[in-house]
């Protein structure tokens, strides 16, 4: 008998791009940046789609009919926009450094599953375990001389709905260029996807030139000297090897659940933090109380409050800045690749647990968002082996996804995305951000996995402290 959350794997696919060139297996290059080099050898992001159908198109023979096949075919045209995805990466004996290899007659890997899993507990924002997810994610193939840049799965819930699930590459694409890649594949599947010669709109076309990316602080050969320092199992003898860091093992103990802030809740949470700044005696030091930190500094002390333990240990939040419209000089906002930097935040336990710790955290992020007029990339030679190498004794979490993405817009043409989740937190001890599914409210949507008992005390903190907040208005 059938667990109650099978997959069935029907089949594998290998999409190539829809193209009329006799030369298809010519070689081309591409070369990383500084930018992709840093994340070389993390483990993959993972992330996961849910689209609700109709009573009519989630029929088993509609989805494979006319749903599937129409996703098959635009994600063919959209390679033809985005040949390099299907490539791989590699580092030859006579290069410097890794570089992207495809031809344009190079394949995508698109698994395609049946799962009899109960669809609506994975749209609606239960409280599950995290481990569930992973049937719904493809693998990304990597050995140690070459690694696929990106994996996908298309996974079919009868008579309810269908998932994409996506295995990225660290090193090949930022959030930014994920969603630009989707929004693509979205645009041409929904919009006569029968057309060939069907344009996709500017600001999804894609530019790869890398010519504009300036390493200004010698960042490149410093991230690859750390690179070929670390031990990576299974490659001990092999510096140049592509294989990543294992990934942890994601245990039945940790649980997933979303959460969210709405636009009222954001507001009570900028006028708290504004009261508390304005009431202090030291100097007044310019504030970013964006959504995003407003919401970043909410869950971070959660998190801190959830744990407990010892107030004196070191905390450290870890978040992206997009520097397409940072660098000199400045890249267009459609750069494919990878264009963040890392920073961090770090305090002691005790700021977050303080009755004022939003506000003293928000602060402390303004700091930090302060700093990158002066430095962008300040202390980044140092950052990531700095992080890599903290032990136990601290708390660590990094922050997934964007309030500026988007990622709620996505509308392959049966309705917008009803469920989006950055897997990939349950093994980086991190939390997701993006806007709320309803786009028009303002609100945001949270993710967060963590154990048991520190779930229930975080959903507890969660909801009080907008209660609490709402009571001091």
């Amino acid at each position: 008998m059938a667990s109650p959350n099978s997959v069935k794997i029907l089949e594998i696919f290998k999409v190539t791009r829809a193209f009329d060139s006799v030369d298809a297996s010519t070689e081309f290059s591409l070369p990383l940046t500084y930018f992709d080099i840093t994340w070389l050898k993390f483990p993959p992001a993972e992330c996961l789609y849910f689209f609700k159908l109709n009573e009519s198109s989630s029929r088993p023979s509609i989805f494979h009919s006319e749903i599937l096949p129409a996703l098959k075919l635009s994600l063919s045209l959209t390679l033809g926009h985005f040949v390099p995805l299907a490539g791989h990466l590699t580092w030859p004996a006579n290069s410097s450094k890794p570089i992207i290899v495809y031809a344009l007659n190079d394949a995508l890997s698109l698994t395609v599953a049946e799962s009899n899993a109960n669809f609506d507990r994975f749209i609606r924002n239960e409280i599950r375990e995290a481990a569930e997810s992973h049937l719904y994610i493809p693998e990304l193939h990597v050995t140690s001389t070459i690694a696929s840049l990106l994996a996908l799965q298309i996974t079919f819930f009868p008579c309810k709905g269908f998932s994409i699930g996506m295995a990225i590459h660290r090193a090949v694409l930022d959030g930014k260029s994920v969603s630009m890649f989707l929004n693509a594949w979205a645009y041409l599947c929904k919009h006569n996807q029968n057309e060939k010669s069907l344009l996709l709109l500017p600001e999804l076309r894609p530019s790869f030139d890398r010519t504009g990316v300036q390493d200004s602080f010698g960042l490149e050969s410093v991230y690859l000297n750390q690179w070929e320092a670390t031990i990576i199992p299974g490659s001990e003898l092999n510096s140049r090897s592509m294989k990543l860091m294992p990934n942890l093992q994601v245990s039945r103990n940790l649980l997933r659940a979303t959460f969210s802030l709405s636009r009222e809740a954001i507001n009570e949470l900028k006028e708290s933090v504004l009261r508390y700044h304005q009431a202090g005696s030291s100097p007044k030091k310019k504030l970013h109380l964006t959504t995003y930190v407003l919401t970043c500094a909410y869950v971070s002390v959660c998190l801190v409050r959830a744990r407990g333990g010892d107030s004196r240990r070191k905390v450290y939040q870890v978040f992206s800045v997009d520097c397409r419209g940072r660098v000199e000089p400045p890249l267009p906002p459609n750069y494919f690749g990878n264009c963040v930097a890392v920073h961090h935040m770090v305090a002691e336990a005790e700021a977050f647990m303080e009755e004022n710790g939003v506000a003293i955290i928000a602060e402390k992020l303004s700091e930090v968002i302060n700093g990158l007029e002066n430095g962008l990339f300040q202390g980044a030679k140092e950052r990531l082996v700095m992080l890599r190498g903290l032990g136990q004794e601290v708390q660590k979490f990094g922050v997934a996804g964007s309030t500026r993405i988007g990622f709620y817009g996505l509308d392959f043409g049966w309705g917008n995305v009803e469920k989006v989740e950055i897997t990939s937190i349950d093994r980086t001890s991190g939390f997701s951000v993006m806007e709320f599914g309803d786009v028009s409210s303002g609100g945001i949507e949270i993710g967060v996995v963590l154990v048991r008992q520190e779930m229930e005390r975080f959903a507890d903190l969660f909801a009080n402290g907008l209660k609490v907040l709402q009571s001091r208005l």
